[in-house]
């Protein structure tokens, strides 16, 4: 950063952080790389997968088979250089939800680590302690 520049506040990084996901589910891949460092890496821990740098993110996201699934975000919560998005994923062939964790360096998104669960029936066992709201895993 210069010493002209400001640093960047959290208002902006939630804008960015809900301009890549928009632009992700439009599979508009040249926006939704805008904003990220070309050193972005992206993690899927369950699966053991990493992608390095932002051209194989965009390669990787445009050969998805069926198209980029629909995402819709639950939730965003952070500050400073450290981010969490909740969201709902749904593919051709079901649902899964999803937390992101999402950092960023010098104003741009650096990393993502992105960890997926498909929903299940609340079991019954534990009925009497707990609530249940459906819109949970409806979203």
């Amino acid at each position: 950063m210069s010493h002209h520049e400001t640093p960047m506040g959290d208002a902006e990084k939630r804008a960015i952080i809900v301009r890549m996901f928009a632009a992700l589910e439009a599979s508009d891949f040249e926006a939704a790389t805008a904003e990220i460092a070309k050193d972005f890496v992206q993690e899927w821990p369950q699966s053991g997968e990493r992608i390095s740098g932002s051209e194989h993110c965009t390669v990787v996201w445009r050969n998805y088979p069926g198209g980029m699934p629909r995402m819709t975000i639950r939730a965003i919560r952070g500050s400073g250089d450290q981010w969490v998005v909740e969201s709902s994923i749904a593919y051709p062939g079901g649902r899964s939800l999803a937390v992101s964790l999402l950092e960023f360096r010098d104003g741009r998104l650096s990393r993502e680590v992105d960890y997926f669960a498909e929903p299940f029936p609340a079991p019954a066992w534990r009925a009497q302690w707990v609530t249940l709201d459906p819109a949970m895993v409806q979203a």
